[in-house]
């Protein structure tokens, strides 16, 4: 058994490193790691999108775009990107002028060995909503983590009712395949969950 094991984890892919200058481009969109330097405009556009991004994130502390607040959240993800933990994005718009912050998206809870997989999370301002921008964005992590970080499935989460996200799941190429009681604290309130899955072989769209 011990043997086994062995040359089972040995058959796991070599972990990937990519740098923290990662850009990932697509036809609008561009999507690099979270700087410092993100901050007031990261502030504006959370600050004006959090009537629609609280009903669907975790409850927002009380200090939640201050300055300091967002200087920890950046370390730690600078910290977990260089530990091959999280790789967290930025997602800017190209629109000719300079790039504009539009959102996040986020390749979580990365594992190799026998798993292979990441979970993803994304957020989007209220004035690019509905836009296609998100599916854009999900495609170039989907493309970055199959074939940069060598990982074989993604998966991820979405309340029962919010139906732009399961859109853009399902356009992606992800499949509902389950359902989960009081899976996630949203908003204060531990709420059930849809769980998607994405297959590296099913990454198309």
């Amino acid at each position: 058994m011990i043997d086994f094991l062995a040359s089972f984890f040995r058959a796991a892919p070599e972990r990937a490193h990519p740098s923290l200058d990662t850009a990932l481009r697509g036809p609008r969109l561009m999507l690099r790691m979270v700087k410092i330097e993100d901050w007031k405009a990261w502030r504006a556009l959370r600050e004006a999108s959090r009537d629609k991004l609280e009903p669907w994130e975790p409850a927002w502390p009380s200090n939640a775009l201050t300055y300091g607040y967002f200087c920890v959240l950046v370390r730690r993800y600078w910290r977990e990107w260089r530990n091959g933990k999280t790789y967290a994005f930025s997602i800017f718009l190209l629109d000719g002028g300079d790039p504009v912050l539009i959102g996040g998206i986020t390749l979580g809870n990365v594992h190799y060995a026998a798993a292979q997989k990441a979970t993803v999370g994304y957020w989007i301002g209220q004035p690019y909503v509905c836009q296609g921008y998100m599916h854009e964005a999900l495609t170039l992590v989907s493309t970055f983590a199959f074939t940069e970080l060598k990982l074989q499935r993604l998966e991820a989460s979405c309340l029962p009712n919010n139906e732009p996200s399961k859109a853009v799941l399902r356009r992606c190429g992800f499949e509902e395949e389950g359902f989960a009681r009081e899976y996630l604290q949203i908003n204060g309130k531990r709420e059930d969950h849809l769980l998607w899955g994405k297959n590296k072989l099913a990454n198309k769209a």
